[in-house]
């Protein structure tokens, strides 16, 4: 009995895991360094344009890192005026390339100190901030608790798990496994604050999702199988704008991962997140925009 328990739990570990590394588990994983690269984007010498005044900061994902998770949207801001950097955050020991797995509240230290770089060498009073994924839910405890408001003008979360993360209903099945969820916690920390009811989102969501001050956008995909259920990532507040991909086009068909990673529908509503004075219609006619 005790081998059979013993299994059981790792399996679900072992299944959390696996259903969150649909976030950027890609093949670009072979070829691409662990840190962003210092041209195109993560440009020090950049200064941000009367047009586009604030630099962008990227978060990448659960498993993801500074260039995978934005291979497809940092070119695609850049080659739209803006000055955007990206950073790493949540290592764990003996990982490479894939980040997001320590303790959430820890890396939104680290987000904070790389914001904080980024607006010195621009010389921005602020940043805009998009995430995708943990990406888009981590920095609202930066917001919330380190000083962040002060500094951010909006943040754009790509199917952020504002609320946690069911991945299909898995995480439901947790309580079957008895020491399931102590072992996620003690190996990869970022996981369990993502568990729907973690004392981090607990803390977090306390007291309303937003702070005064900052621009909310949720872009959210009804095929998402990850921070689910979809809905659960919008936000509530006075500041926040919550989009559903398919109210913008309806064939689009992509899941959490396709939705950070290629989707220029997503991409073009984050342009006019970052932009509203100047936003466009977005359709599926901006997969060619």
């Amino acid at each position: 009995m005790l081998p059979l328990k013993r299994a059981l739990r790792h399996l679900a570990a072992l299944l959390l895991a696996a259903a969150v590394a649909t976030v950027p588990a890609t093949a670009a994983h072979a070829s691409t360094a662990a840190s962003a690269p210092s041209h195109g984007w993560n440009d020090y010498s950049c200064k941000p344009s009367a047009a586009h005044p604030r630099p962008v900061v990227l978060v990448h994902g659960t498993l993801g890192n500074s260039v995978d998770n934005w291979l497809g949207l940092a070119p695609y801001l850049e080659a739209r005026g803006y000055c955007v950097y990206s950073l790493d955050y949540g290592q764990l020991d003996g990982v490479p390339l894939f980040h997001g797995l320590g303790p959430i509240d820890r890396s939104a230290e680290q987000l904070s100190a790389f914001v904080d770089k980024v607006l010195a060498a621009t010389g921005a009073a602020k940043a805009d901030l998009v995430g995708h994924s943990q990406g888009g839910m981590m920095p609202r405890y930066y917001l919330k608790f380190l000083g962040g408001a002060a500094k951010v003008n909006a943040l754009v979360g790509i199917a952020p798990d504002n609320h946690g993360a069911t991945i299909s209903g898995l995480t439901n099945l947790l309580p079957y496994f008895p020491g399931a969820e102590g072992l996620i916690s003690a190996a990869t920390p970022g996981l369990a604050d993502q568990i729907p009811g973690s004392a981090f989102l607990t803390k977090l969501n306390a007291g309303g999702d937003t702070v005064p001050g900052v621009h909310y956008t949720v872009i959210a995909t009804k095929y998402d199988e990850v921070a689910t259920p979809w809905r659960s990532q919008y936000l509530t507040g006075s500041d926040v704008r919550n989009v559903l991909l398919q109210d913008l086009c309806a064939v689009d068909l992509s899941e959490h991962l396709a939705i950070g990673l290629t989707d220029r529908i997503a991409f073009h509503e984050v342009a006019n997140a970052l932009d509203p004075a100047h936003a466009t219609t977005t359709n599926c006619a901006s997969v060619f925009s």
